[in-house]
This record gives structure tokens, C-alpha cells and sequence, in this order.
């Protein structure tokens, strides 16, 4: 850690929160192993949209019983067409 101090890096966070307007590129999340990429995002370390829209969370099991979380984004083409 920087200075010798043990605390954690205020950059490592969830950047974006469901619900709100994201645009291309804009970055979602960083290191956080706890979200997994959906619908319109890529990345592991660092996840961005691919494209604009609005952002939001789904939950889905996995063969072994676990529980994973994956950021999506809605584009903004799909909102108008509604």
C-alpha cells in the first residue's frame, strides 16, 4: 500500500448503480470480483459499456448453486423503440 499505510484503494469500487445513464465506454466497475459482464458490457478487471443506456442487475444460478451478479446495460435505442 502507498506509504505504508494498510488501507485499501479508494479507485476499486462499483462506479455506476442500477438505474443510472451510462455512455459508451464509461467504466462500470473496477476490480471487483463479485460482478460478472452481461448484455452490452465487457471486461474482467475493468468493466465498460459498450454501449449507451441506462444500467441494471441480474441474478442467476449456476450449475454448482451459487448465486452471480451481472451488470447489463439497456441500450438507448430499445428505450425509444418502447
Amino acid at each position: 500500500m502507498a506509504g505504508g499505510k494498510a488501507t485499501a484503494k479508494k479507485d476499486e469500487a462499483l462506479k455506476s448503480t442500477a438505474g443510472q445513464p451510462v455512455k459508451t465506454g464509461q467504466i462500470l466497475c473496477r476490480h471487483i470480483n463479485t460482478y460478472k459482464a452481461g448484455k452490452n458490457v465487457k471486461g474482467q478487471g475493468s468493466m465498460f459499456a459498450l454501449c449507451s443506456g441506462t444500467v441494471y442487475f441480474t441474478r442467476k444460478k449456476t450449475p454448482h448453486g451459487r448465486f452471480r451478479t451481472f451488470i447489463n446495460v439497456t441500450p438507448e435505442a430499445a428505450k425509444k423503440a418502447k
